[in-house]
């Protein structure tokens, strides 16, 4: 019962939101904003391989400019992976979407799930989501947040309440989600990895006005 109202109330607040961005959409600011292709490559002793999106994915996530990338160190055998999907606008049915969505698609299965802060040196705690994935024996722990405007937040219902907020009061509908993952090592517990992956957002916060226009 719970699980239906949520939904009904989902659909509600995205419908409204629909409405309320394709009423503004004439009036809206699309901002110019640095290409993600060029965010670092190198961060902190972390090097990186650029990976490509594959055309289903593409189709589903619709217009918007993209960045996947893998960063390793000497340090850990395992990647930290990185994936920026930027909108510059929502006003035309083409959101962002949320990973938990795409988990089961594509083979992986959510086990734990809760919130954590994200502190980094220079901007304000905000929240984030934190899953832990299993597919078969392999496990992964994976941190997103939605983005926009100097502001993180984990909750999508956040989200579609800023973004209306956001096009009333600025005339931009522009937002991104931004997401850390990596595999757990042999014997590694998700508190390690957790530190590593916030360590790592240490890296990504203070970039992302850069390519996310405040």
């Amino acid at each position: 019962m719970k699980s239906h109202w949520r939904f009904v109330v989902t659909a509600l607040l995205l419908a409204a939101t629909a409405l309320l961005l394709a009423a503004r959409s004439g009036s809206e600011v699309i901002p110019a904003h640095t290409p993600l292709a060029s965010f670092p490559q190198e961060l902190q002793g972390w090097n990186s391989t650029t990976l490509d999106l594959d055309k289903d994915t593409r189709a589903v996530l619709g217009p918007g400019d993209f960045l996947l990338r893998q960063y390793s160190n000497n340090a850990r055998s395992e990647p930290v992976t990185l994936f920026i999907a930027y909108f510059a606008t929502q006003s035309t049915g083409d959101a962002i979407h949320s990973p938990k969505n795409c988990l089961p698609g594509s083979g992986w299965a959510p086990i734990q799930a809760d919130r954590i802060d994200v502190n980094v040196p220079g901007h304000s705690p905000f929240p984030a989501n934190r899953y832990v994935i299993a597919q078969g024996e392999e496990r992964e722990l994976v941190l997103y947040w939605y983005w926009a405007h100097d502001r993180g937040v984990a909750s999508e219902y956040a989200a579609k309440f800023y973004l209306v907020a956001d096009s009333i009061r600025t005339h931009r509908s522009d937002g991104s989600l931004v997401r850390l993952s990596t595999p757990l090592e042999r014997g590694e517990s998700i508190e390690s990895a957790q530190k590593l992956l916030l360590s790592f957002a240490g890296n990504i916060v203070p970039l992302m006005n850069n390519y996310v226009p405040r």
